[in-house]
């Protein structure tokens, strides 16, 4: 039988540019104020991304555009969402059967707690990247948009959808 060795200069992987993205918005109307801004057309995705930490499972909303003519993908997506997680009261008396409901903040790049959402650009070559930062930038409650190494991210695994 025939054996065949992979080398990891085989793989390519995938260029992308990754925005972080601070507002207190909500994720449908960042999309849309993107859309009006930038001349894509952000849609809510039918999948969202979804991951399992020890706390639990939870999902993160992505807005997805395939742009066809520069053959992009720009991703809108989440980045702190909440697991609940039930605990049994361990309390005598009235409330013994009783069970406590908590929420756990879970993020899906850690690493970055403090970014509420990520901008990715797959295929982004012919993009203007400084265009993009300052067209998002001029949107009224967005506190600050700036470019991520995403090479340097430990959880990068979880980009890949």
């Amino acid at each position: 039988m025939a054996t065949h060795k992979l080398h990891f200069e085989e793989f390519e992987e995938e260029e992308y540019q990754l925005f972080a993205i601070h507002t207190t918005l909500e994720d449908f109307k960042i999309a849309y104020l993107i859309n009006q801004k930038l001349p894509i057309n952000l849609s809510k995705s039918k999948k969202d991304i979804q991951i399992v930490v020890e706390d639990g499972e939870t999902q993160f909303t992505r807005f997805v555009y395939e742009d066809e003519k520069n053959e992009s993908v720009w991703n809108l997506f989440q980045n702190k969402n909440e697991v609940i997680k039930y605990r049994k009261s361990r309390n005598q008396g009235l409330f013994a059967e009783s069970q406590n409901s908590f929420a756990v903040k879970v993020h899906l790049l850690p690493e970055l707690k403090k970014v509420d959402y990520f901008l990715k650009i797959e295929n982004s070559f012919s993009i203007n990247t400084t265009e993009i930062i300052e067209k998002i930038n001029s949107i009224n409650k967005i506190t600050t948009i700036y470019p991520v190494e995403h090479e340097n991210i430990k959880s990068k695994n979880n980009l890949i959808f």
